[in-house]
């Protein structure tokens, strides 16, 4: 199991630490702030989050064992919105694809999209989803969500600000129950190659049979005949 730790991390300042919880753990500078249910409460309106565009997928296989890390990213939201986003989509991937372990990486839209510069602030939110926590590692507590999220808004260059919140259970599991459509985010990719496929061709005029222009110079007897006579010649 160490070995699938050390493979299923993007860079030595991001890690997934499985040990009682399963959690990116961006190198940021502060510690994580864990809050009570009070603090959690607002932003009802938005149970399944926002729309969200795939950035990138990692698959790992190894020891009987499938992870999952999915990077995504949305328009510009507060950390609540994004961890709802993030929960929706965990759940989207795993009934998809029912790995072992699935994580999702919440981006902004003007933040990195190569892996090796995704951590630490460029993380607006992350959750990770263990369905059967049991089966990953022995004596692994039965806690099949983590989440966290910073809760402060993205600068221009996508990297985001403010305390670092770690959600408790209780409020993980409410928001989960909570999430009415749990839908994938949009793939840019497919979403081409869709339009690609569905646009019309230019199609040549076709000619006309023998018989159709017949009949249409039969209609337009005068118009036939000036279009095939000769010229008329000059007296002079």
């Amino acid at each position: 199991m160490k070995a699938l730790l050390r493979i299923f991390r993007p860079s030595r300042k991001l890690a997934l630490i499985i040990g009682g919880s399963a959690l990116l753990a961006g190198v940021s500078g502060g510690a994580a702030v864990y809050v009570g249910k009070d603090r959690l409460l607002g932003d009802e309106e938005s149970a399944d989050g926002v729309a969200c565009t795939d950035v990138n997928l990692v698959t790992i296989k190894k020891q009987d064992h499938v992870w999952v890390r999915k990077y995504i990213k949305t328009e510009p939201v507060d950390g609540m919105t994004r961890i709802k986003t993030a929960l929706r989509v965990a759940q989207a991937v795993y009934e998809a694809q029912k790995p072992d372990l699935v994580q999702v990486v919440v981006l902004d839209e003007n933040g990195p999209t190569l892996r090796s510069d995704i951590r630490g602030r460029a993380i607006g939110a992350d959750v990770v989803y263990i369905a059967h926590p049991d089966k990953m590692v022995e004596g692994l507590d039965d806690k099949p969500y983590t989440a966290r999220y910073y809760d402060g808004k993205a600068s221009e260059q996508g990297l985001f600000y403010g305390e670092r919140i770690e959600l408790p259970d209780d409020r993980i599991a409410a928001l989960n129950a909570s999430l009415k459509d749990p839908a994938d985010c949009i793939d840019p990719v497919a979403v081409a190659s869709t339009k690609k496929e569905s646009k019309p061709e230019a199609k040549e005029p076709e000619e006309p049979s023998a018989e159709e222009q017949a009949a249409k110079d039969a209609a337009a007897p005068g118009e036939a005949a000036s279009a095939e006579a000769p010229p008329a010649k000059s007296g002079h």
